[in-house]
Order: C-alpha cells, then sequence, then structure tokens
C-alpha cells in the first residue's frame, strides 16, 4: 500500500472512530495533532475524562491485538504530555485509550491503556 492509500484509509478510521465516540457522549475537540515528540489521532472529552486516542485500522480484525506497542503508546503519552495544556481543566482525568477498527466490526475502544 503507498504512503497516500495509507493515509485515507488512517484518515477514514480516525472519523469512523469519532462517529462512534460521538455516539457514546464524548465531545472531539481535535483530531490528527502533532507536537515535534509525536502526534495524537483524536482528542476527546466526556465530563471530567479527557482522552488522548490513538486509532488503528486494520483489514483483518484479527492483527489488531498486534496493531499498538509499548513504542507507540510512548509516542502518544509524549504528545499528550504536550498538548494536555491546551485541553484539560485542573479537575480533569486524564488518560491515553485507543480505538481499534477493522471491516465488519464494531469498533474496540480501550481505556486508560497507558500508566507512565
Amino acid at each position: 500500500m503507498n504512503r497516500a492509500a495509507a493515509e485515507a484509509r488512517g484518515r477514514k478510521a480516525e472519523r469512523r472512530a469519532a462517529w462512534w465516540l460521538r455516539l457514546h457522549g464524548w465531545r472531539i475537540l481535535g483530531q490528527r495533532l502533532r507536537v515535534p515528540v509525536g502526534e495524537v489521532d483524536l482528542v476527546a472529552r466526556r465530563g471530567r475524562t479527557l482522552a488522548f486516542i490513538e486509532v488503528k485500522w486494520r483489514e483483518r480484525a484479527a492483527d489488531l491485538d498486534f496493531s499498538i506497542d509499548g513504542h507507540r503508546l510512548r509516542r502518544v503519552a509524549a504528545a499528550a504530555e504536550m498538548l494536555a495544556p491546551r485541553f484539560a481543566k485542573p479537575t480533569d482525568d486524564i488518560r491515553i485509550d485507543v480505538m481499534l477498527l477493522a471491516p465488519k466490526r464494531l469498533p474496540r475502544h480501550l481505556v486508560h491503556v497507558w500508566q507512565p
């Protein structure tokens, strides 16, 4: 798969994840936020919870279990740390989540997947 196709697939997955989150009461505050140390796919809020979300898409649902690792989560966590002052309120619970998507499957929302 070439870079342009991968980029388009990633954007489509992020739109689906944002849609799913909205249906479950989340408000999307930001998408594809890049900072020098990494990128956060989605920033979402529900009540006092602020989530920095990594979105992964795989053609086969079985491959989703291997799509996220410590290296990727460290980069998301570093980016979230830089972005938190922009979005967080003093009383917020801040966490790192992952959304896993595959064709013909409901999205899987993994909550609070990273502890520094």
